[in-house]
């Protein structure tokens, strides 16, 4: 998953992207290295960032998001917290929704997903972090939580996607750790997504810090990778098709090792 903020205070990328001709051409050369689904968002969900309204955050990606689905072949998303948001961009083309709230912040959005026959991300978001908790048996309780909204809205359970919300609601020990046992979250049957790009908390793992780098990222997501993660929403989609396609052939050798 390609990450293109139409956002002027996002952490990594703010104001790169915010005209449209910036915003099409970053979409083309993400679709041309490889990336699978085009995730388009209009507002900032970095800690401290101002909320916007929706009628702001329409006004950054839907007229973009509407050239992308009539120009590229690559599929979108929409990322937001908000319904109406969330409603008039699967009317525009895309066909999932990457809920930072999982469902539980606007009562609408899984009657607007559902309605929409669109796919849907399940993130795991706190409002405050707490180091007291098992993150997972907290992240656990939260999908429940919210596949029981997708369910009594009538949102299929093949179309959904959970996220552990890295970097949401947790401290970096829970971060690191959430990765290391995203296994315990395979019984719930769904496809497992991690966002590690250039997050803050990769610099507390080594000395002098490298969140920001490539390198730190590339190394979250192998790590995830191997743990039981399958989509990646990464800012650098080239790099990482080359590193997956390493991990992969490295993979298959292991499974073939006379052919070694």
């Amino acid at each position: 998953m390609g990450i293109l903020n139409l956002t002027p205070d996002s952490f990594s990328d703010g104001g790169r992207f915010v005209a449209t001709e910036a915003a099409l051409a970053h979409a083309a050369a993400m679709a041309g290295a490889g990336c699978d689904i085009i995730d388009v968002g209009g507002e900032s969900t970095r800690p401290g960032a101002a909320p916007v309204t929706e009628a702001e955050e329409l006004s950054r990606v839907e007229a973009t998001l509407t050239e992308l689905a009539a120009k590229l072949e690559v599929p979108l998303s929409i990322d937001t917290y908000k319904a109406s948001v969330a409603a008039r961009a699967i009317e525009g083309g895309a066909i999932l929704v990457n809920d930072v709230w999982g469902l539980q912040k606007d009562p609408a959005m899984a009657d607007a997903v559902a309605g929409g026959r669109a796919a849907v991300v399940i993130m795991h978001n706190r409002a405050e972090k707490d180091a007291s908790l098992d993150i997972i048996s907290e992240i656990r309780r939260f999908f429940a939580r919210s596949l029981e909204l997708a369910n009594i809205a009538g949102i299929p359970r093949s179309r959904i996607i959970l996220d552990p919300g890295i970097a949401f609601g947790k401290t970096a020990r829970q971060n690191v750790e959430v990765i290391a046992r995203l296994g315990e979250l395979a019984d719930f049957g769904c496809p497992i997504m991690v966002g590690v790009s250039r997050k803050t908390f990769l610099g507390s793992l080594v000395k002098g810090g490298i969140e920001g780098q490539l390198i730190g990222t590339v190394a979250a997501n192998l790590a995830a990778a191997m743990c039981g993660a399958s989509i990646f929403r990464v800012h650098d989609v080239a790099e990482h098709i080359s590193a997956f396609k390493v991990l992969d052939t490295i993979r298959k050798c292991g499974s073939q090792a006379p052919i070694c």
